[in-house]
C-alpha cells in the first residue's frame, strides 16, 4: 500500500477535536516553557487552564514580530537548549532577523508534512524534484528536500540561478518537477524557450514559493514550458518555514495544514475575525511546535478563507493565494493599496506580459504621482501601446479607485530576478 502523508482525519468534528487538544497542549507547553509567554499570558489574565473550547482562542493575547526581535538571539524559546537540534532565521535585511529554533520532533514534524505538499500535488517516486532555491540558514532548500526524501522521490539539490546549470540537469537527468520562485520560474522558462530546450525536457509541474505568482507570469510560463500543473507553496520561517499548505491539481485554493496549526483572519486594524470569504490578515496559532511555538502569530500576510468544500474532497480547509501584507500597503491619495490589487487588474488585461513595476513619487507641487510600468506581451508592437495603456489606466481607476500613469515597455525590458522580483518603488520622503 503506498503510504500516505494525509491526516487520518475524517470529519469536521474530529478536526476541531484535534486542534483543541492540540491548542491547550500549546498553551500549557509556552505557559511552563517560556519566560515570554508566561509573562504575556499573565499580562492578558489567561492561564491554560481557561482554554476549554476552539472559542477560547481570542482570549489569548497577539504575538507580533516585535516579540521574535526582542528576544533576539533565542526568542520565544520553549524547551531546554539541550533539546534545539537546529536553529533557521529569516531572509530580512534590515535590523536583527528573526531566529527561530527547532526540536528533533519540529524537524520530524516539517518533514511530514512537507511531504504531504508532494503528495497533494500528485507526485509519486519516479519523479525528479529540481530544487532552485536557497539553501544556508534559511528555511527553503533544505526543507524542500528532506520532505522530497521523505516522500520518496528523487531529489535535485542545485540552488537558486546559474541557469547554465539548471538547464543542463533538465535536459541530462529528466527532472520532471521544479521548486522555485514564479520570478526564477519565468527565466528558466525564457531561457529554455531562448535555447530551444523544450523538446528535450521533462518537465510536468512546478512548485512555486516565496512570493505571489500572478495569471500572467503562469500564463507566460504554461506557454513556455507546457508544464501540466503549477502550484503555491506558502511558508514562513516563524511557521516551521515552507510546506504549510498547497493547492490541489483543481487549483481551487491552497489546502493548509489544519492538523498543525489554527489560521484565522481578522481585520488588521481591529483584530476581530473577519466574514468567511472576505480578506483579512492571517493570525496563526501552532498545535505541536515545540521549540518555538506560536499564540496567535499575527504573519502580516493578507488573504481569505475559501469557504464550501474542494473538487478533490480533502477535509483540510482553503485559503485564498496572499494578496500581499498589510505593512506593504502604499497609502496613495488618502486610498490604501496592496500590490496584489494592481496585479489582479494587470492579469485581466490582454497583450501584456507578465513583468510591471509600481513607483510612487512625491514631486515639486506637493502631490503623490504614481507610475506603473508594465511590459507588453512579445508579439505586441509599439504601435499598439498607447491603446493598451489606455486601457490598464481605466481598469486601474475603475476597480482600484486610483488615478496612475501608464508606461508600456518592449517584452524583455524589466529586469528578470531568480529570487523575488522587486516590484514597488516608494520613492516618497517619510
Amino acid at each position: 500500500m503506498t503510504k500516505t502523508f494525509m491526516p487520518n482525519i475524517k470529519t469536521a468534528a474530529e478536526l476541531e477535536n484535534h486542534q483543541l487538544k492540540g491548542l491547550q497542549w500549546t498553551v500549557q507547553h509556552a505557559y511552563d516553557g517560556s519566560p515570554f509567554y508566561r509573562n504575556s499570558l499573565d499580562e492578558a489574565g489567561v492561564r491554560p487552564r481557561d482554554i476549554r473550547s476552539l472559542e477560547d482562542l481570542q482570549k489569548l493575547p497577539f504575538t507580533t514580530a516585535d516579540g521574535l526581535k526582542e528576544g533576539y538571539p533565542f526568542p520565544l524559546l520553549s524547551v531546554p537548549f539541550e533539546k534545539v537540534v537546529r536553529m533557521h532565521a529569516s531572509s530580512g535585511t534590515t535590523g536583527k532577523r528573526k531566529v527561530l529554533c527547532y526540536t528533533q520532533k519540529d524537524i520530524a514534524d516539517w518533514t511530514h508534512f512537507f511531504a504531504r505538499c508532494y503528495e497533494m500535488a500528485g507526485l509519486d517516486t519516479t519523479d525528479r524534484v529540481q530544487i532552485a532555491v536557497g539553501y544556508g540558514v534559511w528555511t527553503a532548500g533544505i526543507s524542500f528536500q528532506m520532505g522530497c526524501e521523505a516522500f520518496g522521490a528523487m531529489a535535485i539539490p542545485v540552488g537558486p540561478g546559474n541557469l547554465d546549470m539548471q538547464c543542463q540537469f533538465l535536459v541530462d537527468f529528466g527532472s520532471t518537477v521544479m521548486c522555485c520562485t514564479a520570478s526564477m520560474g519565468l527565466l528558466l522558462a525564457e531561457e529554455v524557450h531562448r535555447r530551444g530546450l523544450g523538446d528535450r525536457i521533462k518537465l510536468k509541474k512546478m512548485i512555486f514559493g516565496s512570493e505571489r505568482a500572478s495569471d500572467a507570469m503562469r500564463d507566460r510560463i504554461q506557454t513556455l514550458l507546457g508544464v501540466e500543473h503549477m502550484f503555491d507553496i506558502p511558508g514562513m520561517t516563524e511557521l516551521y518555514g515552507p510546506g504549510t499548505g498547497l493547492d490541489c491539481s483543481y487549483h481551487a485554493g491552497i489546502h493548509y495544514w489544519a492538523d498543525y496549526y489554527i489560521l484565522e483572519i481578522l481585520d488588521p486594524d481591529t483584530l476581530e475575525p473577519v466574514p468567511e470569504g472576505e480578506i483579512g490578515e492571517m493570525v496563526v496559532t501552532t498545535l505541536r511546535k515545540e521549540a518555538v511555538p506560536l499564540i496567535r502569530y499575527r504573519t502580516r500576510d493578507l488573504t481569505r478563507i475559501i469557504p464550501g468544500t474542494c473538487p478533490c474532497g480533502s477535509i483540510l480547509p482553503r485559503h485564498d493565494r496572499l494578496l500581499g501584507r498589510s505593512d506593504d500597503m502604499i497609502i496613495f491619495r488618502a486610498v490604501n493599496i496592496y500590490p496584489g490589487q494592481v496585479d489582479h487588474v494587470l492579469s485581466g488585461i490582454d497583450a501584456i506580459g507578465c513583468e510591471y513595476q509600481i513607483i510612487v513619487d512625491r514631486r515639486e507641487d506637493g502631490r503623490d504621482y504614481m507610475c506603473i510600468k508594465v511590459e507588453a506581451a512579445q508579439d505586441v508592437e509599439t504601435t499598439q501601446f498607447e491603446d493598451i495603456s489606455k486601457r490598464i489606466s481605466r481598469e486601474v481607476k475603475k476597480q482600484i479607485m486610483v488615478s496612475a500613469e501608464v508606461e508600456m515597455l518592449s517584452y524583455g525590458i524589466l529586469p528578470r530576478s531568480e529570487r523575488k522580483s522587486q516590484r514597488v518603488f516608494d520613492n516618497r520622503e517619510d
